[in-house]
């Protein structure tokens, strides 16, 4: 097979009058003559001329949306509008046909919706394309960041027997039969006959694992799979999502605002910068969509304004009680326009009251702290009771706009006692948890950690509306396809 030259890489080639191999997919074939093709390395085609009296109409008739071909020509300037080069066709090859009938993703727009049930072929879509380079290409800058500030990848468990976050929405993972199951005196299910002898699960987070490693390490990320059995079909949630939890020796919970801010802002740029032509894309997509809303449901910004919104910022620091203030104080609030109205201190903040603060009360990105201790996980640490007898403790939520709540972390309790304690309020098992609870006895130091759901920095930085448009297999409730 002859070697063959990227379209990304020959589009930016002066080699005119050169010799070159393409391969890749039919988007389109106009007139007999004009072919765009597209290899997956770039979202922009190449146009390829061929001499329909030079080649035999059989095999110009097998250019359909989605062949596989690959071609050799000569690289020309081209004399089309919006194109700097094309290739003059010299051979044809057909690698594989696509049957015009039957190929779904012809040359027209589709719906989401549509998308989403042929998931396995929406990659060759344009927007597709688009999404899934920022996707790459921000995994790729979660590393960078990270290993360029010294922290350790640690890679922790997908099994555990461990519930982190303490909400039992948790997948089972057992090689019981389910026919045959073995059963304590009182009816429970015997587990010490099951593989790892106890009951396990899929993890629902890798922070506590990552606890364990920052007290040795210093500085650790994880990014990796998790997992929630949360019966919820709505376009912000998946039951298997990635990821990306650091924890840190020696910081408090002003350590980890800083180093949450520095790196979303890092992300955002590292993406404008190595995406250029994918946001710009996304961003035109965006912009056709918006002319079919009614102009009161218009977003105030396009998504590269959006982006550069969060990056010409510092985020707003405030308190969860001040922020109860605000909300209380809104006129969505005294008019009712909340679906959720805020009456009192230790409401759990929903999306359309974080959104409110950031989008139009502070016009910035918000870090929420302090938050009552009721509504949060046992590890985070406590704060001395306010001057009105509440408890809250050092937790900070981070609100990007048109999202809500992108990252979400804390100071933890690194006190024995307090964390004893109220492990006990929680029911939280401490015999089996006493590994965890090592740390606190030997050698414990103030720590810091937060969790960056990817598919939620995904679906902000691309500007899609639909969680399962940036992740490339969805799980969602009673859908595991592909």
């Amino acid at each position: 097979m002859a070697k063959r030259i990227k379209i990304k890489d020959l589009l930016n080639s002066t080699d005119f009058g050169q010799e070159a191999t393409v391969m890749g997919w039919v988007k389109t074939f106009r007139n007999k003559q004009f072919i765009a093709i597209n290899d997956g390395s770039t979202i922009k085609n190449i146009q390829a001329v061929v001499d329909f009296n030079s080649f035999d109409d059989s095999l110009l008739k097998r250019l359909t949306t989605g062949a596989a071909v690959s071609l050799t020509g000569e690289i020309v300037e081209s004399l089309g509008k919006g194109q700097r080069i094309e290739i003059k066709v010299n051979t044809l090859e057909i690698l594989g046909d696509s049957d015009a009938e039957k190929f779904p993703l012809q040359p027209k727009k589709h719906s989401l919706e549509f998308l989403r049930e042929i998931a396995h072929l929406r990659f060759r879509t344009n927007t597709f394309n688009a999404v899934f380079k920022v996707r790459h290409a921000l995994a790729y800058a979660v590393h960078k960041f990270f290993n360029d500030k010294g922290f350790l990848y640690l890679h922790t468990p997908i099994i555990t027997a461990s519930d982190a976050e303490g909400a039992g929405e948790m997948f089972r993972v057992s090689t019981i039969d389910p026919d045959h199951i073995p059963r304590n005196e009182d009816g429970t299910v015997n587990y010490k006959e099951d593989f790892f002898g106890k009951a396990t699960n899929l993890t629902v987070s890798g922070q506590l694992e990552g606890e364990l490693a920052a007290m040795a390490f210093g500085d650790i990320y994880t990014f990796g799979p998790t997992f929630r059995a949360e019966n919820s079909n709505t376009t912000r949630h998946l039951a298997e999502f990635w990821m990306i939890e650091p924890e840190m020796a020696f910081y408090d919970l002003n350590d980890n605002m800083d180093l949450a801010e520095e790196l979303l802002k890092y992300l955002i740029s590292y993406a404008l910068e190595h995406c250029a032509d994918e946001l710009e894309f996304l961003n035109s997509r965006l912009l056709e969509e918006e002319k079919q809303k009614p102009q009161a449901d218009r977003s105030e910004l396009d998504l590269l304004s959006k982006l550069k919104f969060c990056l010409e910022n510092n985020f707003e620091r405030i308190t969860y009680t001040e922020a109860i203030q605000i909300l209380r104080n809104s006129k969505p609030n005294q008019k009712k326009q909340f679906k959720y109205l805020i009456d009192s201190w230790g409401a759990d903040l929903q999306s359309e009251h974080e959104r409110f603060l950031v989008e139009k009360h502070f016009k910035k990105p918000v870090i929420l702290i302090d938050y009552p201790a009721d509504i949060k996980s046992f590890y985070m640490r406590l704060n001395e009771p306010d001057t009105e007898g509440r408890k809250t403790v050092r937790a900070m939520d981070i609100l990007f706009p048109g999202i809500g709540e992108i990252i979400g972390g804390s100071q933890r309790e690194e006190r024995l006692d307090k964390l004893e304690k109220r492990m006990e309020e929680m029911h939280i098992p401490a015999e089996e948890m006493s590994w965890y609870l090592d740390t606190r006895r030997f050698g414990t130091a103030p720590h810091a950690g937060f969790g960056l759901g990817f598919e939620r920095l995904v679906l902000f930085v691309t500007g899609m509306t639909n969680i399962r448009d940036v992740i490339p297999f969805p799980r969602t409730p009673k859908n595991a396809e592909f």
